[in-house]
């Protein structure tokens, strides 16, 4: 018997494609894919990820999410201040978040960034390889990540419903674009 991802996650997978390869686009990727990462380019990414991620989170923790969703294991900028032994003062946050105002847009949003502790565990092997230091945030959740992407799965397909599924989908693939809005725009 072969395993069968839910509804809800193939349609994410195939509507979120496009922005998803869009994103891969991004400096950070493209140089981690051509072997040239630097340790001031890691810096970057990682400063605009942690000001995506203080604004989502935020708003994660105000949505009444019980134990199975495992929110305080869920919160990572923390991680990117470690790595950048920087104040979060010191940092921009992004002020064009997503919308988040419903569950169907939250739980889009959170395919996204839960997704990509799965590519962060790639990008840490890399960040070793080039013997760039700052690895903590994108080492994920560590043994747990793939048990915790298998868990929000789980959860995901048991409160995405016909009704909701088409907001998810749009929220997700907004969630990519604005993400990558971010990502790309210049220093202030």
């Amino acid at each position: 018997m072969s395993y069968s991802p839910a509804p809800i996650l193939q349609a994410l997978r195939l509507h979120t494609r496009p922005a998803h390869d869009q994103l891969e686009q991004h400096a950070f990727n493209q140089q981690l894919t051509a072997g040239t990462i630097t340790e001031a380019t890691t810096t970057h990414f990682l400063a605009k990820m942690y000001g995506f991620l203080v604004p989502y989170e935020a708003r994660l923790r105000q949505q009444p999410l019980g134990p199975a969703w495992e929110v305080g294991i869920r919160q990572r900028a923390h991680l990117i201040l470690k790595d950048l032994q920087q104040p979060a003062s010191s940092l921009a946050l992004c002020s064009s978040m997503p919308p988040l105002g419903s569950w169907p847009q939250l739980l889009g949003a959170m395919y996204v960034v839960e997704g990509s502790t799965l590519g962060g565990q790639v990008i840490a092997r890399q960040l070793a390889r080039a013997d760039i230091p700052q690895r903590s945030y994108f080492s994920g959740y560590g043994e747990r990540t793939g048990p915790l992407w298998k868990a929000f799965c789980q959860l995901l397909a048991q409160e995405a419903t016909p009704e909701n599924e088409a907001e998810i989908v749009q929220s997700a693939s907004l969630t990519f674009q604005i993400l990558d809005a971010w990502l790309n725009q210049p220093p202030a």
